[in-house]
């Protein structure tokens, strides 16, 4: 089988698809021939190094496909069956093994590039807007990268919550996806000065949250951006990860609070994961949410695929498709 293994840290030229042996699935696992990988800032953190993994190892943590053998121990999962999943390595492949515990059962009306589109962005944005800070009617809420793949779905998540958002973004395609989703508001960020903007449209009050998944590029504009007792919740760092600081900032920001969550904590349990999991997959086979492909991509191009997601000028999600 094909599979994309990164054999040591750096930028997206360490992605190389090579021939391997098909694995055989141990105790507890499932064989899935891959229909589509997710393509995820997770993804860049794992390759880069800054979230370091034992090398070598097959990339890619999010997928979706049809299950072609179980291993000792598996129970209620049969080969034929279709099955989701998000946070388990070596999605890059036409095979994956996958533990039974991480994999969800996918409905027949959300086919496999649906669910590789959904599953995680989907389930970040769902613990971001219920768990991180619960979102309530009236929130006024900043989501910075509007546009992008958990941007579109959060935005629409947290209007759903009640809350009115305010987005960043950087183009007037960009601005209209976010407008589209459900933002009352957008800043062009490159164009002006994000935290006089949010001061403007809040009559110097702030927002209530902050949903930053860019880091080092946005950190202060969020920090500046919170109303008194506010919460910017750091979920990701697609600009870099945030220097270190002094803590007093929170108290001269107004005794805000910060936190930097992910996705891994919010299912770490089974029940969980099937609870986030489940609202996730309804909200895609009903078009509650919407969850927009910005791009397709073979496996002979998971370099552009990377290039293209880190140069931030792609909307949406960006999927592999290895067969």
């Amino acid at each position: 089988m094909r599979a994309v293994v990164v054999s040591r840290f750096g930028g997206p030229e360490v992605l190389e698809l090579t021939e391997r042996d098909v694995p055989v699935p141990g105790p507890g696992e499932l064989l899935v021939e891959v229909g589509a990988a997710g393509v995820n800032y997770l993804d860049v953190y794992m390759r880069s190094g800054r979230d370091p993994q034992r090398l070598p190892f097959v990339a890619g943590m999010e997928g979706a496909g049809t299950v072609a053998a179980t291993g000792p121990g598996v129970l209620g999962v049969d080969v034929g069956d279709r099955v989701g999943w998000a946070m388990s390595a070596g999605s890059y492949a036409e095979l994956a093994l996958v533990p039974a515990a991480a994999a969800v059962p996918l409905p027949a009306v959300v086919p496999d590039e649906l669910a590789a589109a959904a599953l995680l962005q989907g389930m970040t944005a769902h613990y971001l807007a219920r768990d991180s800070h619960r979102v309530r009617p009236g929130d006024t809420v900043l989501v910075h990268a509007a546009a992008g793949g958990t941007g579109l779905v959060l935005t629409q998540v947290v209007r759903q919550l009640g809350g009115h958002v305010i987005g960043t973004v950087s183009t007037d395609e960009k601005a209209r996806l976010a407008l589209d989703a459900g933002a009352g508001e957008v800043i062009r960020y490159d164009q002006v000065d994000v935290v006089e903007a949010v001061r403007r449209l809040t009559n110097g009050i702030g927002v209530d949250v902050v949903y930053d998944g860019v880091g080092a590029g946005t950190f202060d504009a969020s920090l500046a951006s919170l109303r008194r007792r506010g919460t910017l919740v750091l979920f990701g760092a697609a600009s870099g990860p945030v220097p270190p600081f002094d803590p007093m900032r929170l108290k001269d920001a107004g005794s805000v609070f910060l936190t930097r969550p992910t996705l891994a904590h919010h299912i770490a349990s089974r029940e969980e994961l099937l609870e986030r999991s489940a609202a996730v997959l309804d909200w895609a086979a009903s078009g509650a949410v919407r969850f927009k492909v910005g791009r397709h991509y073979q496996l002979d191009e998971v370099v552009a695929a990377h290039e293209d997601l880190e140069s931030r000028r792609t909307v949406g999600k960006l999927l592999l498709l290895p067969r």
